[in-house]
């Protein structure tokens, strides 16, 4: 499979709760931090969660 960069460009204050668990779980904790992920369906869904928060990072 192919592999995605998420980079978290908004910050997560004020966001409710479930969002700031998933981007814990796709391992952004602070602003500006870059993750790289397997394009799979499940973290497709955790960054369309929070898409408003995260944006792609093309390569």
């Amino acid at each position: 499979m192919s592999t995605i960069k998420i980079k978290q460009v908004k910050s997560r204050i004020g966001a409710p709760a479930d969002q700031k668990r998933t981007l814990d779980a796709l391992g952004l904790k602070k602003l500006n931090r870059v993750v790289e992920h397997e394009a799979t369906p499940s973290i497709l869904g955790m960054v369309a969660k929070v898409k408003h928060l995260v944006a792609i990072v093309e390569e």
